[in-house]
């Protein structure tokens, strides 16, 4: 998982995984939509595969590269499942602190009662 985190850091692999999440692409095609150098774009390429994040195979001598769906759907999970826990967490803390400021907001509404040490409310 952390090759993938390390391949999803660059802005360009992430625009490479969007090219061939739909359609398999070669290297040659997914190197026009960038203003770098093919080598830069194979180095990318390399990145993503050693992630497991694309997958490629070999039509005459073109590479042709695409999403690896599985790879991505598993990175996906991981981060629903950090984001489930991490709203759940907001989610409660929020509650809490409601209820915290509720109580609160109750007891300056009652004033003094019996027991009361603050003594009589002076009007001001």
């Amino acid at each position: 998982m952390d090759d993938a985190f390390k391949a999803i850091a660059e802005p360009r692999r992430r625009a490479i995984l969007q090219l061939v999440q739909v359609d398999e692409r070669s290297a040659g095609e997914i190197a026009q939509h960038f203003e770098v150098s093919r080598p830069a774009i194979s180095q990318h390429l390399a990145v993503l595969l050693d992630a497991g994040l694309v997958e490629m195979r070999r039509e005459g001598t073109k590479r042709m590269y695409r999403a690896n769906i599985a790879q991505i759907q598993r990175f996906q999970a991981f981060w629903n499942e950090f984001w489930d826990v991490s709203l759940l967490r907001l989610k409660l803390d929020a509650e809490k602190r409601h209820r915290e400021n509720t109580g609160a907001a109750k007891e300056r509404r009652k004033g003094p009662g019996p027991g009361n040490d603050r003594g009589p409310a002076t009007g001001r």
